[in-house]
């Protein structure tokens, strides 16, 4: 307690004390304060202002040298699915109870081989009716044709008797018109058996549509309906009909289809060499090549729709299997040179320094000044044939009084720090 109240009395103002010398001492005193304090502030311009440096933006120089193969390196890498172009739920043409279904999942079937068939007690009974409708014509045919011979006989015989005056005009006027209404009943009669013999052949196509096969050949992927339960092409409503016996794929169809971001859709060409790269499969190379460009775009992911065929053919290649790609440079031609390796920048780090395209590397908190020789365009990136080999970091949108040899402090980099930590 003493020490404490000693250390209170010391922080006491005593008003009685005299106050200090206002002589030449007391100047001597201030000025060296501001000369210490004028130091500090030059070491600590040095320390802090000096080595700052300009504040920029930086981004990562990706190599895309030639590779080997044949073909060259890849340009973009994008994920996407097996799919089946040629995919079909195969179903009956008419609503029926199913008979009998002949086909498993697995299964490999051929063009128009049966798949199932359904109950034709309906079908037959229509087709009986249309073949004895058919009947009935043919001999009501027989009969008129029968009267019309006898009615041009009696015609004929009273023309020669009408000519002798040995019976009267309206007698034979009378034969005439029976002979001409029997021909009017003969057309109609061969008419009818022609529309009874197209609704018999109507009738075979509502039994043949009894039998449901298939459109082409391939493998069953799904098993749809079970004998004793109703199918139908339209849905019926409820949980009672089917709509489909089976679904097929036809194997030789499968491509793989991929999306691609629209700010590298510039990359992609038609024909391009790809190699794909199954989830279930990561050490198997499947050489590809682009089919085609869908030309629309999906405004929700701003992405762009890539066709790509497959060139090797295998049974492990299934639909809707995960796959990535890799767009590849076009293969060189037999005997050429091997093509020198090369990068790629964003066009944000391009820089027109003497009419020249440059680069700023930085290197050691300073940056370095790369003379460029550009390639092709590559959507928002260029390609450079000379002057970066790919991993350096270059400034971002570098400011036109960015000079080579200038300090620079990289923001992305402190973000980056401060995340670590």
């Amino acid at each position: 307690m003493s020490a404490s109240a000693d250390l209170l009395k010391e922080l006491r103002i005593d008003r009685n004390r005299p106050a200090p010398p206002s002589g030449p001492g007391r100047g001597l005193i201030v000025g060296a304060i501001v000369l210490v304090l004028m130091l500090a502030a030059v070491a600590g311009w040095f320390v802090f202002g000096r080595n700052a440096g300009v504040q920029v933006r930086t981004a990562a120089v990706t190599a895309i040298g030639a590779g080997s193969g044949g073909a060259g390196a890849s340009v973009l890498d994008a994920t996407g699915y097996i799919v089946a172009r040629r995919i079909a739920t195969v179903s009956a043409k008419i609503t029926g109870k199913v008979r009998e279904v002949m086909i498993e999942e697995g299964q490999r079937v051929e063009a128009d081989q049966i798949m199932a068939t359904l109950d034709p007690i309906d079908a037959n009974a229509q087709r009986e009716l249309s073949a004895a409708q058919l009947a009935a014509a043919q001999s009501d045919v027989a009969r008129v044709q029968a009267q019309l011979k006898e009615a041009e006989a009696n015609a004929g015989r009273l023309a020669g008797l009408t000519q002798q005056q040995l019976v009267s005009r309206s007698q034979y006027d009378q034969a005439v018109a029976q002979r001409d209404s029997l021909r009017a009943q003969l057309l109609t009669a061969q008419r009818n058996v022609k529309v009874s013999g197209d609704s018999l052949r109507i009738s075979d196509i509502g039994v043949d549509n009894t039998v449901v096969r298939a459109p082409f050949a391939g493998v069953v992927t799904a098993k749809a309906a079970q004998p004793g339960e109703i199918v139908s092409p339209l849905s019926a409503g409820g949980g009672f009909t089917r709509t489909g016996i089976g679904t097929i794929v036809d194997m030789d169809s499968l491509e793989i289809e991929v999306d691609v971001g629209e700010a590298f859709i510039g990359r992609v060409q038609p024909k391009m060499p790809v190699e794909a790269t199954l989830n279930a499969y990561p050490d198997w190379k499947i050489p590809a090549e682009v089919i085609a460009i869908i030309p629309t775009a999906d405004r929700g992911k701003a992405t762009v729709k890539v066709r790509i065929a497959i060139k090797s053919r295998d049974p492990r290649i299934v639909p809707d299997m995960g796959v990535r790609v890799s767009f590849l440079e076009a293969a060189k031609p037999a005997g050429a040179a091997p093509a020198k390796p090369s990068a790629m920048l964003p066009n944000a780090a391009l820089a027109q320094r003497d009419g020249k395209d440059v680069a700023f590397v930085v290197e050691d908190g300073k940056v370095r000044q790369a003379a460029l020789t550009l390639g092709r365009k590559l959507g928002d990136d260029r390609e450079v044939t000379a002057g970066l080999v790919g991993g350096e970091s270059v400034v971002l949108d570098p400011p036109d009084s960015l000079a080579d040899g200038a300090k620079v402090r990289v923001e992305n980099a402190d973000a980056d720090s401060s995340d670590t930590q």
